[in-house]
């Protein structure tokens, strides 16, 4: 059964930045991967995703501001988050896209001065 692992969050204030990451069991090599997150109250919504060729797509209200990143092997999605907002606070995730494995315990990022 596939893992993921993510870190990388914390707390930072309005215009910051952090990296996340996310390391998986495996090599990612075939698999389009994402990120996601939730605030709370919300449902889970679906940030950024990258494909195989290194494609990628974004959630409108962080276009210009984050940039998934992937290696293959071993298998690692990075999500770089700049100009942070306070209504991009949330645990994000990494998953595989769009047929998700199990979620993993996900990165608390919290944007607040």
């Amino acid at each position: 059964q596939v893992q993921l692992v993510e870190s990388g969050g914390g707390l930072v204030q309005p215009g910051g930045s952090l990296r996340l990451s996310c390391t998986v069991s495996g090599t990612i090599f075939g698999i389009y991967m994402a990120w996601y997150r939730q605030a709370p109250g919300k449902q889970r919504e679906l940030v950024a995703r990258i494909t195989t060729d290194r494609s990628t797509k974004y959630l409108d209200s962080v276009k210009g501001r984050f940039t998934i990143s992937r290696d293959n092997v071993p298998g690692a999605v990075y999500l770089q988050m700049d100009s942070l907002k306070p209504e991009d606070t949330a645990v994000y995730y990494c998953n595989n896209y769009p047929n998700a494995w199990s979620w993993g315990q996900g990165t608390q990022v919290t944007v607040s001065s």
